[in-house]
């Protein structure tokens, strides 16, 4: 059975399991690549807080980025080569964790 979310709902789903991995606009933008992501591959993704937590992580700045990975970008566009980025504003953005 599949139930359909809504910006609202998918914010609920992580307080509810009291994850707090993600800012508000960070689950915002995470919410809005999720549902890209269904509608250009038809493909439907499950609403599970706990893997989507471990999946994705929120950076504040490149440099945070950079130190968690070992890696010296000095742009966060270069990360793509690497990992899905999903910007959040010119400073902050999650990734898919590898």
């Amino acid at each position: 059975m599949k139930q359909s979310v809504n910006m609202y709902d998918f914010e609920r789903a992580f307080k509810r399991c009291e994850r707090d991995n993600f800012s508000y606009d960070g689950l915002k933008a995470l919410f809005e690549y999720l549902e890209e992501y269904e509608d250009s591959t038809g493909e439907e993704v499950e609403l599970d807080v706990i893997a989507l937590c471990c999946d994705y992580a929120e950076y504040d700045s490149l440099k945070e980025y950079n130190d968690d990975y070992g890696t010296k970008y000095s742009e966060i566009d270069a990360i793509q080569d690497d990992t899905t980025l999903i910007k959040i504003d010119d400073n902050s953005f999650i990734i898919q964790q590898y």
